[in-house]
C-alpha cells in the first residue's frame, strides 16, 4: 500500500470541501472495497477523509415532500442495521434480502450504505494491475472482451468495458425507485434518481456514477410503496456463500387479489450481475402490467427482457440463466415470500 494522509473530517460539509482541495482524496467510512483496492494497487489516493463520525446513520420514516410515507436510510449507517431494521423488515422485506444475500455477516457489521452504491467492479482484469483496463487506465484496452468474461455483462456493455457491478442492495434499490440526497462543498444539496445514479460504460468506464467528485451521499430514501407482500430477491452464485452473482433478481408485484386471477397491478424487476450497472428490467415490467399472474405471463415478461441481451464469448448461458431466474423471482415473490 503506498503512503497517504489521513484527514477526519468534522462534517459533510468539510468533507467535500476537502475533495475539492484534493482531486486525489477518497472518502473513508466502511473502507471493506476501498481498502483492499488500495493494498492490490487498483486506487491510489495520496489522502483519506475519514468520515466515519460523522452523524449520518439515522433511519427514519419521510413526513413530508414527495416521499412523504417512506424512510430515509442515512449513508453511514451499516448494512446490518438497515438490514435488521423493523421499518425495512416490513415495509420494503425486498431490501432485507438482498442485503443478507451480500457478502458475510463481519462485511456488513462494517460496510456502511453509501459505501454500498459505490464499491467497484470486481473484474479480474480490473484488479490485476499487470493486465490493460479502461476502468483502471483509461487507454489501456478491455482485457476482458477478449478475455475470460463468464463473468461479465450481457446488457449495456461497449467496446471500452465489459464489467458488472457487484452490490445486491443496489439492485434492490433500483427496483424500489430509490432517491440519493448528496451534498457539495458549497452545502447545497440535489437528488438523484437511483435509475440515473450508476452509468452505463460508454467510453468513459472509470466514471462508476454521476456523483461528483466534490459530493458525498447523505442519504438514501425509499418511497412508500405496496409491493411489501409480494417480493423477493433471488440470487444466483457459483457457491452458496460469499459469491458475486451471476444473475440476481429483485422482483415485486402488486396484485389485485380482489379479481379472480391475481391480476399484476404493478410490477418491479431489477437485475444483478449483467450489467455495468443494476439493470432495471422495463421490458419485462412493461409486459406483466394488467396480466395475470401466471408462470405463462412470467416467461413471457422474461423473454421479453432478455430478447436484448448480447452475450460474450464465454456468458452465453446467462441470457437462459437470467431468463429461468426471472421467471423464478416472480413466482417466489407472488408466493408472498419475506425477510
Amino acid at each position: 500500500m503506498r503512503p497517504f494522509k489521513y484527514t477526519n473530517a468534522k462534517d459533510a460539509s468539510s468533507a467535500a470541501k476537502l475533495l475539492t482541495v484534493n482531486p486525489n482524496a477518497r472518502l473513508l467510512a466502511g473502507g471493506t472495497n476501498l481498502l483492499d483496492l488500495m493494498k492490490e494497487d487498483v486506487e491510489r489516493p495520496d489522502e483519506l477523509i475519514d468520515i466515519t463520525r460523522l452523524s449520518l446513520t439515522q433511519i427514519k420514516p419521510i413526513s413530508a415532500g414527495a416521499n412523504q410515507g417512506g424512510i430515509s436510510i442515512g449513508s453511514l449507517g451499516k448494512n446490518t442495521d438497515a438490514a435488521n431494521h423493523p421499518l425495512i423488515r416490513q415495509n420494503y422485506p425486498l431490501l432485507t434480502q438482498a442485503i443478507l444475500a451480500g457478502a458475510s455477516g463481519q462485511i456488513r457489521n462494517m460496510a456502511t450504505n453509501g459505501g454500498n452504491l459505490l464499491q467497484r467492479t470486481r473484474c479480474p482484469y480490473f484488479y490485476d494491475v499487470a493486465m490493460p483496463c479502461n476502468k483502471r487506465e483509461p487507454g489501456s484496452g478491455c482485457g476482458a472482451l477478449e478475455g475470460i468474461n463468464r463473468m461479465h455483462a450481457i446488457f449495456g456493455w461497449s467496446e471500452k468495458c465489459v464489467a458488472v457491478y457487484p452490490s445486491d442492495m443496489a439492485v434492490a434499490l433500483a427496483a424500489l425507485d430509490a432517491v440519493i440526497h448528496v451534498r457539495n462543498a458549497d452545502g447545497q444539496e440535489r437528488t438523484i434518481n437511483f435509475a440515473d445514479f450508476h452509468r452505463l460504460p460508454g467510453d468513459s468506464p472509470e466514471k462508476d456514477t454521476n456523483l461528483n467528485h466534490d459530493e458525498l451521499i447523505t442519504a438514501i430514501e425509499l418511497p412508500k410503496t405496496k409491493l411489501a407482500d409480494h417480493a423477493y430477491y433471488l440470487k444466483v452464485r457459483d457457491r452458496a456463500s460469499y459469491a458475486f452473482a451471476l444473475v440476481s433478481v429483485a422482483a415485486a408485484l402488486e396484485i389485485d387479489s380482489s379479481r379472480s386471477g391475481n391480476r399484476i397491478v404493478q410490477a418491479r424487476i431489477a437485475l444483478g450481475g449483467v450489467a455495468h450497472k443494476p439493470w432495471r428490467a422495463f421490458a419485462a415490467e412493461k409486459m406483466l402490467i394488467g396480466k395475470d399472474a401466471t408462470e405463462a405471463n412470467f416467461k413471457l415478461a422474461a423473454d421479453a427482457e432478455m430478447a436484448n441481451a448480447k452475450p460474450l464469448a464465454h456468458n452465453k448461458f446467462k441470457v437462459e440463466l437470467g431468463n429461468r431466474s426471472i421467471v423464478r423471482a416472480l413466482q417466489l415473490a407472488l408466493e408472498g415470500n419475506k425477510a
